[in-house]
């Protein structure tokens, strides 16, 4: 931190505020930056700064669409929605404090430290790449006549997108390969926005954050491809919101329609071209409808009105659910009972009869909104401050014992990513992605990595024994 980061930062914040006249404009610029100050690690690793960036966004997007362009959302016009938008900034700042404490509990790895930069070859990794996106369509079939192993199969999908992050990781090294990174996350991005849902976020999620490894604020050209894959992000997103409602009727309704890519890869081209060339007002609704779903804000805002005015609060029931679901994996617990859908939480705490389970789907407060459900403020963010503390000493573990620098990075990436980059997801699922990947990915890696090392350092031996050994002389 130097007086000129302060200066500038303060001066921001103020003049955001002035412009928007609203405070909290000014609060949320302070809250990015402290977030960015804890969570900012000197490993060359940006997954949680951003990821925690994304939970920002999520939090605030509306109070500065509203404040810069006038233009106002449906949970702006009907819900109190500023003393959500405090708690998502208190959930922030808690979240960030409890990982920068977690990373204090163990000492860093050693300055210096001779740690080898690959596991594995290059060739090998192509192979690894290739398998997982054919066992991921055979598992996803598997699991529906074995639910029990739901969620090893989602966790083995997100193990699919570290394997794809060490391959970029490699185009990015020494020099950028454009050509094959594009090829790569183009034809995950495809994979991606066939499926039912907003598959296509993550590769280009990846490709940014293996870019910021390399990444040079000297070099033009690094800030030319940021922005770049910045404006493409958003791009497909607004896309995906003018096309999800036809594309996913489709997908339920016409026969073979799932089976068949190519007729799904067709369908999404023409709804796209049908999009860009839909009239300026038609694009500006697709817009508001864009900020409107990525600001979550509408539902936790009316629960949060309710209770405990009209509903208790209730001393710590969602959580305890969420862990008590967590601790018994249903692989060895096949007869577990079934959650509750989110749905039935939202519709009693909002009032609001939302879409639900009979119609294939589930709304969720979000784990901020379940917190204050449990304990309100200012309990509630004990428990959030608990998890990033958790996180954070789970990633000092991780960069401590993961001794392949590629593997580390990898599984980092990934695991951070998922298990904290969204402000709307619940209590359950959010606690059951970081545990899942910690033990079906995280203890599997280490012996994998402990594996390597060995061979690693037998080379290492051997090569310097052959650099010890005397001349040979005739005689």
């Amino acid at each position: 931190m130097n007086h000129r980061e302060v200066v500038a930062i303060f001066l921001a914040a103020i003049l955001g505020g002035l412009y928007a006249d609203d405070w909290l404009i000014s609060a949320s610029i302070l809250v990015l930056w402290v977030i960015w100050k804890l969570t900012l690690v000197p490993d060359g690793l940006f997954v949680v700064p951003l990821a925690l960036t994304f939970q920002w966004v999520q939090s605030t997007i509306g109070l500065f669409y509203l404040g810069f362009t006038g233009r106002t959302l449906d949970a702006i016009q009907r819900s109190d929605w500023r003393p959500m938008v405090m708690i998502a900034l208190g959930c922030c700042l808690a979240l960030a404090l409890g990982f920068r404490l977690g990373l204090q509990l163990l000492r860093p790895p050693r300055a210096g430290e001779d740690r080898p930069e690959f596991a594995l070859s290059f060739k090998l990794l192509v192979i690894a790449y290739v398998a997982s996106i054919v066992l991921e369509g055979g598992l996803n079939t598997a699991v529906r006549g074995l639910p029990s192993m739901r969620q090893i199969v989602i966790t083995f999908d997100e193990a699919r997108l570290a394997i794809l992050y060490l391959l970029l990781r490699r185009f990015f090294r020494p020099v950028p390969q454009w050509r094959l990174i594009v090829g790569v996350v183009g034809f995950e991005v495809i994979l991606g926005i066939t499926g039912f849902f907003a598959g296509f976020r993550e590769p280009l999620v990846l490709a940014g954050l293996a870019m910021l490894e390399i990444f040079d604020r000297r070099n033009m050209r690094h800030w030319t491809a940021a922005a770049v894959m910045a404006v493409i992000t958003v791009g497909f997103g607004l896309v995906w919101m003018g096309i999800r409602t036809e594309y996913r009727r489709d997908y339920v309704q016409i026969d073979n329609f799932k089976a068949d890519r190519g007729a799904r890869i067709a369908r999404i081209g023409d709804l796209v071209s049908g999009f860009l060339h839909s009239d300026g007002d038609e694009f500006t609704k697709t817009f508001d409808n864009f900020i409107d779903r990525m600001w979550p804000i509408y539902y936790p805002a009316l629960a949060v009105t309710r209770v405990p005015r009209t509903l208790p609060h209730t001393n710590g029931a969602i959580i305890s659910a969420a862990l008590q679901h967590i601790t018994m994996p249903r692989v060895f617990f096949p007869n577990k009972g079934e959650l509750s859908s989110d749905s039935e939480m939202v519709r009693k705490y909002s009032g609001v009869w939302v879409a639900g389970a009979e119609m294939g789907t589930s709304i969720a407060f979000g784990y901020a909104a379940e917190s204050y459900l449990d304990f309100g403020i200012p309990w509630m963010f004990l428990p959030v401050f608990l998890f990033a503390l958790a996180m954070g000493l789970v990633y000092r573990v991780v960069s401590v014992q993961i001794k392949h620098l590629d593997l580390m990075a990898g599984y980092a990436t990934v695991t951070f990513w998922f298990a904290m980059y969204l402000f709307e997801r619940s209590w359950v699922v959010m606690l059951g992605e970081a545990v899942g990947l910690i033990v079906y990915v995280g203890v599997p890696l280490v012996l994998l990595d402990r594996f390597l090392l060995v061979r690693y350092e037998r080379q290492q031996a051997d090569g310097d024994l052959l650099f010890q050994q005397p001349e040979h002389f005739e005689i």
